[in-house]
């Protein structure tokens, strides 16, 4: 079994696409796909409405997806062609209440491709890709924490005159990784896909 982890420095630039991609791109692999939420305080991991309840059996959700509708981001892993698509729900900072449960879905997979920077943690994937857009300035604290893990790094094109927005962010850790331009849409590119199957050759 491969395992591949697709995390991102912050919301909105493009880690569901490229999981989708991939999935598309490697049918042969049979993936089963994992996205992981962490939810911030106040707000309900079995289903993202605001509460305050704190129960135990409250700290984390798993729910397997059966839409193919595309309308979320899991069902859009079913319509790429995963054979399995999961949504993790936990709080934040009480994803490893959830790894019980993960680790039996992996451990019933042909391959996996998970969504997260967080799961770092918890497992050493195959391949870690991280995908940086220098026109977003939010850079989650997980993604600092294991960009140094990263395999490759699909950075968003930007035109040369204009640098990152981050702010107090160092890539030295990936300086030497390599890296893959991508212009959405299109956030899977062949150099991308023979990286990919390359690796987990």
């Amino acid at each position: 079994m491969s395992i591949i982890v697709i995390g991102g420095h912050s919301r909105s630039v493009g880690k569901t696409s490229v999981v989708a991609g991939l999935i598309a791109a490697l049918p042969a692999f049979h993936w089963t796909a994992l996205k992981i939420t962490q939810y911030g305080h106040g707000v309900c991991s079995a289903n993202g409405e605001a509460c305050d309840c704190a129960t135990a059996d409250h700290s984390f959700a798993v729910s397997q997806e059966e839409d193919r509708s595309g309308e979320s981001d899991t069902s859009r892993f079913l319509v790429a062609g995963a054979d399995h698509s999961w949504w993790v729900r936990t709080r934040q900072g009480q994803l490893a209440e959830a790894m019980p449960r993960i680790r039996k879905i992996l451990a019933s997979a042909q391959n996996v491709i998970i969504e997260s920077n967080s799961i770092l943690r918890f497992l050493k994937p195959d391949l870690y890709l991280t995908v940086l857009d220098p026109q977003t300035a939010d850079f989650k604290t997980s993604a600092q924490t294991y960009l140094d893990r990263a395999d490759a790094i699909l950075l968003h094109a930007v035109k040369d005159s204009e640098g990152p927005v981050w702010k107090q962010v160092s890539l030295k850790p990936v300086i030497d990784c390599p890296t893959f331009a991508i212009q959405p849409p299109t956030y899977v590119t062949p150099e991308v896909i023979a990286f990919v199957r390359s690796r987990l050759a």
